[in-house]
């Protein structure tokens, strides 16, 4: 497990979450080895920063189901990338993630 607990300095609003994106496995058929290139993006990441919830129409606060930490699933073209400290991250709603990874 890399260190994921990397500070940042953006906090995401209302019911976004950002999250850094776990490094998939080399991926081999038929004993071909797959460029970086040619694999898919990865669908699992941990939670770095989450925002304080979604406000409903008559002003209460739902908080989010994911916390900092967190190893989620998330669709595959979930979010909007983007970099800090020069580090990939994705930037989404919480209603973007499929599921927490139990451990």
């Amino acid at each position: 497990m890399g260190d994921t607990k990397t500070k940042i300095n953006i906090t995401p609003l209302a019911d976004r979450v950002i999250i850094k994106p776990l490094e998939q496995k080399e991926v081999k058929k038929g004993g071909i080895i797959i460029p970086d290139t040619a694999k898919e993006k990865p669908q699992e990441g941990e939670i770095v920063a989450v925002g304080k919830g979604k406000m409903t129409e008559d002003g209460k606060l739902i908080p989010l189901e994911v916390k900092v930490g967190d190893k989620v699933l998330y669709g595959k073209y979930a979010g909007t990338e983007i970099k800090i400290n020069d580090e990939d991250y994705l930037i989404m709603r919480e209603e973007d993630i499929l599921a927490i990874i139990n451990n």
